[in-house]
């Protein structure tokens, strides 16, 4: 066999070798690609994202488009050719499998936390644009969970509003831990609460929960040696009309920033987007302030695929988001629910030289 011959087999022979092994080969990665982006304004499985009953709504144009992320499943075992492709590949990020399924997290139990999220902030989403419009929203304290084998357990229950703790008055979750915390581990706490029945009979005919009752509960030791009572507390609401977002197979938070603006826009006589197309994405919080979140680059690729020209960006992804920005979408830097609706502002009138738009510091 001519040497030339020779060396191309054996060049051959060790390539298919060498994929051979790639495919067999197994790594401890886990894949991101684009997901789905809908649009906050218009319909998704033939019925409107966003619905609102019992207050006037206005016309709307252009989007709003809330931008979500695809990952692989718990239970995926990645390959090396696979890996080193996702690597290279434009559309998908390639990450530690531990990054999206912490301490062995399984992915019902990530579905679960993700669908938690969710409807959180849906309910922030709410809460955010009704303060930029001033309209009033009622709010309390509530035991959002109740860690099991705690001191709280059987005691204090998920969805009993917290009025007061040691006689203090709550009023927001934060209040909660700082009053238990003055105490040592083993001294007791009382809580004055709204039992979580009465509290839902009474947020079924739109009032303030008031019915109160006390509850001792007796503190224990946490790691880090504070006092703690094994609850989780949260904010409930009440809305002075029905706002609803029909949204299904999404999670986790980050399109709270979205939801919001779709809101807003629907409640506004003035359209906010002016017909543009404009996607983004962010946490919210009740006070409008807009978070990071996860896989931004890969929502920047499926909403300009879809056709965005701009990306309402959290400020805290701005450097990540701007190392790699699709051609003809502009990253715009958001820190709050006010600051998008100046830069709404901006794209509908054309005024984009003062956007504040993403760098690679920030």
């Amino acid at each position: 066999m001519p040497r030339r011959t020779a060396t191309m087999l054996a060049s051959t022979l060790m390539l298919i070798a060498l994929l051979c092994a790639g495919v067999l080969i197994k790594v401890p990665y886990a894949e991101m690609t684009p997901g789905p982006t809908v649009n906050t304004l218009g319909d998704h499985d033939g019925e409107p994202v966003l619905q609102i009953s019992g207050r006037k709504t206005y016309p709307t144009t252009g989007h709003l488009n809330m931008t979500t992320v695809r990952v692989t499943s718990a239970d995926y075992n990645m390959n090396l050719v696979s890996a080193v492709y996702g690597w290279l590949a434009h559309d998908s990020i390639v990450v530690p499998h531990a990054t999206l399924y912490p301490d062995g997290k399984t992915e019902q139990q990530s579905s679960q936390e993700n669908a938690e999220e969710f409807s959180q902030s849906q309910e922030s989403a709410k809460v955010a644009a009704l303060d930029e419009l001033k309209i009033p929203v009622k709010s309390w304290v509530i035991v959002q969970s109740v860690i099991k084998g705690s001191p709280s357990e059987g005691r204090l229950h998920a969805g009993d509003v917290i009025k007061a703790v040691d006689g203090a008055k709550v009023e927001k979750p934060a209040d909660v831990a700082k009053l238990v915390t003055k105490h040592k581990p083993g001294e007791d706490v009382s809580f004055t609460i709204v039992p979580v029945k009465d509290a839902a009979a009474a947020e079924k005919e739109g009032k303030q929960p008031t019915r109160t009752q006390n509850v001792t509960v007796t503190t224990e030791k946490a790691k880090d040696g504070r006092a703690i009572v094994g609850i989780q507390a949260g904010t409930d609401h009440t809305f002075p009309f029905a706002i609803d977002i029909k949204l299904a197979d999404v999670g986790g938070p980050s399109a709270g920033l979205m939801f919001a603006l779709g809101i807003v826009d629907k409640l506004t006589p003035e359209d906010l987007t002016g017909g543009r197309f404009v996607a983004g994405t962010g946490t919210i919080d009740d006070d409008g302030k807009v978070g990071p979140i996860g896989g931004i680059q890969m929502k920047t690729v499926g909403a300009r695929g879809k056709g965005a020209r701009y990306f309402l960006t959290p400020k805290d992804n701005c450097a990540e988001a701007a190392k790699d920005v699709p051609g003809g979408l502009t990253l715009v830097k958001v820190n709050t629910i006010d600051d998008a609706m100046n830069a709404l502002k901006d794209i509908r009138s054309g005024n984009t030289a003062d956007l504040p738009k993403c760098t690679v510091k920030g």
